[in-house]
């Protein structure tokens, strides 16, 4: 879009459950960019740099209500590794009603895998997994080449005492979740958070698990629209809170973006979220402190900045190839072009 007052592809996002009580409904628009805060021509060259960047989508909320955007915020794709955000959210509320507990070790959980844990590995505890910091190295499916360059090597450091970005903590935790409450990824989604935050686009089969050969713990896709994927990150930015409903406890949404490790160029983790370091969390931008993000591969974002009142949604093409990738430099180009139209 090039003109001064972009708007959504299509028809602004159902719902009439107020969100917070000085929000009107969840995605009523904007009647501008400038009645949001934003500059209308700067907000105009953020939408034409997310098109020249080939992004597949672009969603600005603010206050709960859509800004603008490009592309159609209806067009569902694999979030990737977004779900590992979302299943925070679940094993929050599991932990909540006293079917999880954090400090359980996966010796007593009954936990292994196709190569067998060690007696040091199974003493590392579920809330070890949660913050990627078991030091459990075995093979993982659906794991990046880039994850898999990253594997220290087996045994290298004892669970607690370092910080890896690895799936095989991610993958474990969604089955010990499931034990946990009795219930699939996939079904607990749909009823205790698409649902009730009225998603419009979600149907059954966006949803479901992927077996690996390699582990014997499935990886829980899910796939999701753009307008639908801010709804969550709107959840995250109220602390667990829809219109009337703590749908998730904000002890624990307070708790998940705490940082616990050191990321590096990424900022920091916290429970399978990344989080803002002294400003570094993507490149090429500082960013508020309380900012947040849950990362897909190519170039999927949920940007979350309860500072501000915005939440970010970013797609890319990543369902079909050729693939249209956008890269961790360039969203972050695009996000500080985005928080310098803001006036």
């Amino acid at each position: 879009m090039t003109d001064d007052r972009p708007t959504l592809a299509v028809p602004p996002i159902r719902g009439t459950t107020a969100v917070m009580n000085s929000h009107p409904p969840f995605g009523v628009p904007w009647s501008s960019p400038a009645a949001a805060g934003f500059d209308p021509t700067r907000f105009a060259r953020v939408l034409n740099r997310a098109q020249s960047l080939g992004s597949e989508g672009l969603l600005v909320l603010r206050e709960g209500r859509a800004v603008g955007g490009m592309g159609n915020p209806a067009w569902k794709a694999n979030i990737r590794s977004i779900r590992k955000s979302i299943l925070c959210a679940l094993i929050g509320m599991a932990v909540a009603e006293g079917r999880m507990d954090l400090s359980a070790t996966l010796e007593s959980l009954g936990i292994d895998d196709r190569e067998g844990l060690s007696p040091m590995e199974r003493g590392a505890t579920v809330y070890d997994l949660l913050t990627a910091r078991s030091g459990i190295m075995h093979p993982a499916g659906y794991e990046s080449d880039w994850m898999k360059q990253i594997k220290p090597p087996r045994h290298a450091h004892p669970p607690g005492t370092r910080w890896t970005y690895n799936n095989w903590d991610f993958n474990a935790l969604g089955t010990i979740y499931e034990r946990a409450t009795g219930q699939g990824i996939p079904e607990a989604f749909a009823g205790r958070l698409a649902a009730p935050l009225g998603m419009e686009d979600f149907a059954a089969g966006d949803a479901f698990h992927v077996p690996s050969p390699e582990s014997l713990h499935p990886a829980y896709p899910i796939r999701l629209s753009a307008r639908d994927l801010a709804r969550f990150g709107q959840l995250w930015l109220q602390e667990g809170r829809w219109g009337e409903e703590q749908l998730v406890p904000a002890d624990w949404v307070r708790a998940s973006v705490r940082p616990v490790s050191d990321a590096g160029d990424d900022g920091a983790y916290g429970y399978m979220w990344w989080l803002c370091r002294d400003g570094i969390h993507l490149p090429g931008v500082i960013l508020p402190r309380d900012a947040c993000s849950a990362r897909g591969w190519g170039g999927h974002f949920l940007l979350v900045v309860p500072s501000l009142d915005l939440v970010v949604v970013h797609r890319a093409q990543t369902e079909t190839e050729p693939f249209r990738t956008v890269s961790k430099p360039a969203m972050g180009l695009l996000t500080a072009a985005l928080l310098d139209s803001l006036v």
